[in-house]
C-alpha cells in the first residue's frame, strides 16, 4: 500500500516563531487527566526468536523505497532509508519500546537523569564504558557538544533541517569523568530525552563542511552493531555489514543489503529470491498469503489460487493431469481423425501450450512465495484527511467543520483495515496513537458524525441547497481553494485570562454532541477509487459501487441515502478539489476518496478528483497548498510535543511577506494550540505534559484543518525461516538480533493478535 508519509525528523522545517506570553486554559471536553491511554490496538510480527536459536552469519536483503541521498538524518533530504542506517550504525541513547515510550538504551547509556531544575534544568548522561566509535576512541562529551554546535541553530553554515530541542541548551561539558555528559539548558525541555539519537561522530558534525557532505554518501567512524560497506548508486543498495568493535551482543547477520526496489516491483523480486524482506501493499500480501496456505499433501502444490479457484496443477485446475507434450500431441492426432482441419488442430494445440505455460508459471511463482509469510501489524502513523483553510470556502472554519462531521471515520477505517484484519479503529488524536501516554479521543471537540448538523454548518455560513447557480464563464472555477470563496473572520477575542481564541468545542456550551441529530447520518456508499484526473463527484449522480477488491454489498443491503442537493453560495456551487496520488500502489487512499466523496455528496458538497503523479504529489499540491482535500500521513513519535508543534503551529508572515507554515500544510493553526505545545514542551512534570498535549489535541480537532482517519497498515512479506524481523510497530528494530534461524529451529509461533 503506498501512502505519502512525511517524518517530522526528515523534512525541512523553517524556524517557527513562538508566540510570546502563556495563556490560562479552561478545561475541554474529551481531554480529561485520568483518561487512559489504552494499549497498541496491534502487536508487532516479527518472528520473535531466542538468539540461541538464530544462526551465526547469512546476508538479508531488505527491500527500501530508495538509496538515500544522505546518510545524515539531521539534513533536509534524509529519508526513511537515511534512518534506517543510522538505527544500525549509529548511537542511539534511547529506543522506542512496543508502546510508543522512550526507554534508554543500555548499549549506549547506563543511565541519565535530571540533576537539577533550578536555576536551570541540567541533565547527565553516564555512559557505557565499553561504548567506543570503530576507529577505537570513546565516545565522549565531544561528540555531544559538536552535535549541540551543529543542531542549534546558531551557525547557518550549518545545514539542518531542525534544532528542536538543541536550541534550549545552553551548554555540553564533561561531567565527574570521561564517561560522563553534563547538558545545561538555557530554557526546561521536556523532551530531553529526543535528543543525541543518533549520535554523529565529531568527525561529522565538527565542521559545516563535514557536516554537510562528508556524510552523504559514507560513514567512515560509526558505532552500531553494523557499519556502512558501501553505498552503491549502480546497483541500488546500501551494503550494511558487522561492525568488528562493536561490544554489545554480536551481530548474527553478515551483512544487511538494503535494495532500492519499487512497491510493485517488489512481488516479481520476492519470485526471483532476490529479497527476503519487504513492505508490501495488500495484493501483494494476499498472493503470499495464498501461497503459505494449504497445500497438496503428495505434490505440494498449493490447492487454491486467486479468487478462491484452484491453484495451477492442482486437483480440478483446467490442467490437472495433462502431462505435457504428448498430450498436445495427442489432441491434435484426435482433431484430424474426428474431422477438424490441420489448421483448426494446430490452434488449439497452440491455445493448449498457452494455457499451459501459464498455468506452468503460475505454479513457479506460488512455489517461490510459498517460502514467505506475510507478517502484519500497524504502523507508528495514520492517515489523515487535510482541509486546506489558506483560501476558499474551507478558509471558514464552519465549513471544514462542515465537511468534518460529514464523514463516518469508523468506516473509512473498516474500508482500509478490515480486509487485512487488522483493528479498524479510527485514529482519536493528532499527536499520538492508542498505547502512547498522551493519547485519548479528542474528536469530541468536533462532535460525532451527524449529517444534519453538518449541513446547519454550511448553511451559517452561506452554503445553502438549490440555490441559484450561475452558468460559469469560460476559464472561471467553482468556488473552491482557488475561487472567490469567503474568507472566514479572525472571529479572535483578545487575548485574556480564559484563553478563549474563538474556536467552537463541543461541549463547552452545555450542548450534548448528538443533539439535534436526526439519525441523518448520511452512510455514503463505496465508490471507485480509480477515477481519472478531474473526475467530478457531483451531488446526486449516480456512482458506481467500489472499494476493496472482492468486497461487495451482500445481498440484500440497503441502498446508500439519496445525495442532497448541492449547496451553492453567491451563485457558486461548493466544490472542492481532491487531490490525489496516481502511482500504483495507492488504491487503497482512492478508495478513501471516493467514500468520503461520497459522505461528502449527502451533505451538498461536490468533489472534483484530480490524480496527480506520485513524485509531484507533496512538492507540488501539498507543501504548495494547491488543493483543498488531500490524504497523507504523519508519523507519531515518542515526543509529541517537540514534533508535532510545527505541524500544528499557526502559519506567521516571513520577512519577505510569504507565509511560512513550518509543516503545517493545511494552514490552519492558533496562538492558544501553540501556546499549549509550548507549555508542554518546557514542563518536566509528565502528567501535566500529557495534559497539555490532550488540551491541544482537542483545539486542533476543534479547528478542523485535519481529520485522523486510521493508523496505516504495515504488511511485511519475509522468509519464513527470518527471525526478529518484519511489522515492528512502535519498537525500533534490534538489529543485532535479525537472523535465519538454524535448521530444525523453526516451530508454530502465534500470529500477531490485537491487544485487548
Amino acid at each position: 500500500m503506498s501512502h505519502v508519509r512525511v517524518g517530522p525528523r526528515a523534512v525541512t522545517r523553517p524556524v517557527a516563531f513562538l508566540t510570546a506570553g502563556v495563556l490560562a486554559v479552561p478545561a475541554l471536553a474529551g481531554c480529561t487527566s485520568d483518561e487512559p491511554a489504552g494499549k497498541p490496538l496491534a502487536a508487532q510480527d516479527v518472528a520473535a526468536a531466542p538468539r540461541s536459536r538464530v544462526a551465526d552469519g547469512g546476508t538479508l536483503r531488505w527491500a527500501v523505497d530508495s538509496v538515500p541521498e544522505t546518510l545524515n538524518a539531521f539534513q533536509a533530504d534524509a529519508d526513511d532509508t537515511t534512518n534506517r542506517v543510522a538505527q544500525a550504525v549509529l548511537p542511539s541513547m534511547y529506543r522506542t519500546d512496543d508502546t510508543g515510550r522512550a526507554t534508554r538504551n543500555p548499549d549506549y547509556l547506563e543511565s541519565a537523569e535530571v540533576v537539577d531544575t533550578e536555576p536551570k534544568q541540567v541533565v547527565v548522561y553516564k555512559l557505557n564504558q565499553q561504548a567506543v566509535w570503530s576507529d577505537g576512541r570513546e565516545i565522549g562529551a565531544a561528540d555531544f557538544a559538536a552535535q549541540w554546535r551543529a543542531l542549534s541553530g546558531k551557525d547557518s553554515a550549518y545545514w539542518t533541517a531542525r534544532n528542536a530541542g538543541y536550541d534550549r541548551i545552553e551548554k555540553v561539558e564533561r561531567g565527574a569523568g570521561d564517561l560522563e555528559v553534563k547538558v545545561t539548558f538555557s530554557r526546561p525541555y521536556a523532551d530531553w530525552q529526543s535528543l543525541f539519537t543518533p549520535l554523529y561522530p565529531k568527525d561529522v558534525t565538527g565542521t559545516p563542511d563535514a557536516f554537510n557532505d562528508g556524510a552523504r554518501r559514507e560513514l567512515k567512524v560509526t558505532a552500531g552493531p553494523f557499519a556502512v560497506q558501501k553505498v552503491d548508486t549502480k546497483d541500488d543498495e546500501v551494503v550494511l555489514a558487522g561492525n568488528a568493535r562493536w561490544w554489545g551482543e554480536p551481530a548474527k547477520l553478515e551483512q544487511i543489503v538494503l535494495r532500492a526496489v519499487p512497491r510493485d516491483k517488489r512481488v516479481s523480486e520476492l519470485v526471483a529470491g532476490k529479497l527476503d524482506l519487504a513492505e508490501v501493499d495488500p495484493e501483494t500480501a494476499d498472493e503470499v498469503g495464498l501461497a503459505a496456505g494449504p497445500r497438496d499433501a503428495g505434490t505440494g502444490t498449493p490447492l487454491m489460487g486467486p479468487q478462491g479457484t484452484p491453484a495451477a496443477g492442482a486437483p480440478g485446475s483446467p490442467l490437472a493431469g495433462d502431462r505435457g507434450r504428448s498430450a498436445a500431441q495427442a489432441l491434435r492426432s484426435w482433431a484430424l481423425a474426428n474431422g477438424s482441419d490441420e489448421e483448426a488442430a494446430e490452434e488449439e494445440v497452440l491455445a493448449r501450450e498457452e494455457r499451459r505455460e501459464t498455468e506452468a508459471k503460475a505454479q513457479r511463482r506460488q512455489r517461490a512465495l510459498s517460502g514467505f509469510e506475510v507478517r502484519k501489524s500497524l504502523e507508528p502513523a495514520y492517515t489523515q484527511l487535510a482541509l486546506n483553510g489558506a483560501d476558499g470556502p474551507l478558509a471558514d472554519e464552519r465549513v471544514r467543520r462542515a465537511v468534518a462531521r460529514a464523514l463516518d471515520r469508523k468506516k473509512l477505517a473498516e474500508a482500509v483495515l478490515k480486509p487485512l484484519g487488522l483493528p479498524a479503529e479510527p485514529v482519536g488524536s493528532h499527536v499520538a496513537l492508542a498505547g502512547q501516554p498522551a493519547y485519548a479521543d479528542g474528536s469530541g471537540a468536533l462532535g460525532d458524525q451527524n449529517a444534519k448538523e453538518a449541513r446547519a454548518l454550511l448553511a451559517d455560513a452561506g452554503w445553502v441547497p438549490g440555490g441559484p447557480v450561475k452558468k460559469t464563464e469560460k476559464g472561471e472555477k467553482a468556488a473552491g481553494a482557488e475561487g472567490d470563496g469567503e474568507k472566514a473572520k479572525d472571529g479572535k477575542k483578545s487575548e485574556g485570562d480564559d484563553g478563549d481564541d474563538g474556536t467552537y468545542i463541543v461541549g463547552e456550551d452545555g450542548k450534548n454532541p448528538g443533539d439535534g441529530g436526526d439519525g441523518e447520518n448520511g452512510e455514503g456508499g463505496a465508490k471507485a477509487g480509480d477515477a481519472e484526473s478531474g473526475e467530478k463527484h457531483s451531488s446526486g449522480k449516480n456512482t458506481a459501487q467500489g472499494g476493496a477488491p472482492g468486497a461487495y454489498a451482500p445481498k440484500g443491503t440497503a441502498a446508500p441515502a439519496a445525495a442532497a442537493a448541492p449547496v451553492a453560495k453567491d451563485g457558486k456551487a461548493l466544490t472542492l478539489r481532491f487531490v490525489l496520488p496516481s502511482g500504483p500502489g495507492s488504491e487503497a487512499l482512492r478508495t478513501v476518496a471516493g467514500r468520503v466523496s461520497d459522505m461528502l455528496d449527502e451533505i451538498g458538497i461536490d468533489t472534483a478528483i484530480t490524480k496527480v503523479p506520485d513524485e509531484s504529489y507533496f512538492k507540488d499540491h501539498i507543501a504548495s497548498g494547491e488543493y483543498d482535500l488531500a490524504l497523507y500521513s504523519w508519523p507519531a513519535t515518542a515526543f509529541p510535543a517537540t514534533d508535532a508543534r510545527p505541524v500544528y503551529a499557526k502559519p506567521v508572515p516571513a520577512a519577505d511577506g510569504s507565509l511560512n507554515v513550518a509543516q503545517n500544510y493545511t494552514r490552519v493553526g492558533t496562538d492558544q494550540v501553540d501556546q499549549l505545545f509550548d507549555r508542554a514542551m518546557s514542563t518536566l512534570d509528565r502528567k501535566e505534559a500529557r495534559d497539555l498535549l490532550r488540551k491541544a489535541d482537542s483545539r486542533i480537532w476543534a479547528a478542523a484543518g485535519s481529520v485522523p482517519l486510521y493508523q496505516r497498515p504495515q504488511l511485511t512479506a519475509a522468509r519464513k525461516d527470518l527471525a526478529n524481523a518484519g511489522a515492528f510497530g512502535f519498537e525500533t528494530p534490534v538489529y543485532e538480533d535479525m537472523g535465519f534461524l538454524k535448521k530444525g529451529a523453526r516451530g508454530p509461533r502465534p500470529a500477531a493478535s490485537p491487544s485487548s
